[in-house]
């Protein structure tokens, strides 16, 4: 950004357009480091009027960024009834509801709220097995397992995803793409053009080509990637902002893959990173930077586990920080502007009604940017067994499901401090997965 001054010679312009900012920092960073009052200025060395400058051309972007953001606030929640976590362990419900997807539209708040039946999807993996294009027109939600028919006590993989359209008065579904066993995680590319699903029973990624626009909307798979042994459990899968970094989540290896997506063909590329515990939920903050995953270690309810910190424009990109939070964490995601990471953990809240160690809230825990990474600055009640958490697009609100309660908690965010704003969104099924749309 540039800003000009009265006189076209004044050194001063030079001086301005020379400011040197951290390049891997979002506006929005920026925007927190150096508060809109000119008398904070001296800082970056400007006076006043040179201050009233700067900001003003930050408040305009901003303002355009909030325009941007205001037209697509929306959330998916997948809720499953067919499994229930509440007896201490993952049991099959007989005579179960259908399950069903949940719009929630942020636009207003409360935001307003619309359920889709029978739509089958699972709580069984990572709650990021929905994803949205980044128009808002197309959801890719995972149907990761299916009750085995010949013992209807157990589960066995699925091997499939709906395609939601949601440009129509109610979403709906309008087809499914085949994938390999028990699709899970799931991420699309920053220009909406590549779906990558991670198949937890398969060790492999599944890479689709999509069409999301006014007229056609459809997807057709490109490949099958495999990355490793089946066992191993391959959870989730992210995509860095330009396009081309792919980590994927190796749950049981107790590592992050790292792939690269080029021209559309996606190819392992034998790095792996050792991560804490094991890697289930994986993100990539929105300046590309770092990787974060969060892995639990045996799964003991009293022992805090830990996020793991990727430095991925290091040289040679590696892990710089293990940051203890609470135990079992289940997800986590990042702003849209990067400044926050909330990690949702069950901290005892999944054990059974006999077991000395349940409690009667789960627990998020909330952490801020730094120069270097982040560090923990909040944590926060939440119902018991949180499931998924998202940010709305705008940055301003966040969402926390609490699964045996069949209900979403909202809190709101004001620069960086979270707080439960009380209101609580009922689910037509235990929520299990949770993505919002894309800034």
């Amino acid at each position: 950004m540039k800003c000009s001054f009265n006189n076209p010679h004044d050194k001063r312009q030079e001086a301005f357009n020379k400011i040197a900012l951290p390049r891997t920092w979002p506006l929005d960073t920026v925007i927190s480091v150096f508060p809109m009052k000119a008398k904070n200025m001296p800082l970056i060395g400007l006076s006043h009027k040179h201050a009233s400058c700067f900001f003003g051309g930050v408040l305009s972007i901003t303002f355009l960024l909030s325009l941007h953001g205001s037209c697509a606030q929306i959330m998916l929640s997948g809720n499953e009834n067919k499994i229930d976590l509440n007896p201490g362990a993952a049991v099959v419900v007989t005579d179960a509801q259908p399950d069903s997807i949940s719009k929630l539209d942020f636009r207003t708040f409360p935001p307003t709220v619309e359920h889709v039946m029978n739509v089958p999807n699972s709580v069984i993996g990572p709650p990021s097995n929905i994803a949205i294009t980044p128009n808002g027109k197309l959801a890719l939600i995972a149907n990761s397992l299916k009750i085995d028919p010949q013992n209807k006590s157990e589960w066995i993989p699925e091997s499939y995803i709906h395609l939601m359209d949601l440009t129509t008065p109610e979403p709906k579904i309008i087809g499914r793409v085949s994938t390999e066993a028990q699709p899970s995680g799931i991420s699309i590319t920053p220009d909406g053009r590549i779906a990558l699903v991670a198949n937890r029973a398969a060790g492999s990624i599944t890479s689709i080509k999509l069409i999301s626009n006014d007229s056609t909307k459809r997807a057709v798979v490109i490949e099958h990637v495999k990355v490793c042994e089946s066992e191993l459990s391959l959870s989730d899968v992210a995509i860095g902002p330009e396009g081309s970094t792919v980590l994927a989540t190796v749950q049981k290896g107790g590592y992050l893959a790292q792939l690269e997506l080029k021209d559309g063909a996606l190819t392992t590329t034998g790095r792996k990173f050792s991560v804490y515990g094991q890697p289930y939920r994986v993100v990539i903050s929105p300046d590309g930077r770092f990787g974060i995953t969060a892995g639990a270690g045996s799964g003991d309810p009293i022992d805090p586990d830990a996020l793991t910190i990727i430095d991925l424009q290091a040289n040679p990109p590696s892990v710089t920080d293990h940051i203890t939070i609470d135990p079992v964490t289940e997800s986590l995601e990042i702003s849209p502007d990067g400044r926050l990471i909330a990690a949702v953990c069950m901290s005892g809240s999944n054990l059974s009604a006999q077991d000395p160690n349940r409690t009667e809230f789960g627990s998020m825990v909330i952490l801020k940017r730094t120069r270097e990474g982040y560090k923990v600055s909040q944590r926060l009640p939440t119902g018991r067994i949180p499931e998924g958490v998202a940010f709305t697009s705008d940055g301003k609100y966040l969402a926390v499901q609490c699964h045996p309660a069949r209900e979403i908690w909202v809190y709101k965010i004001r620069g960086t401090k979270v707080s439960d704003t009380g209101h609580r969104i009922k689910t037509p099924g235990f929520p299990s997965s949770l993505r919002a749309s894309s800034p």
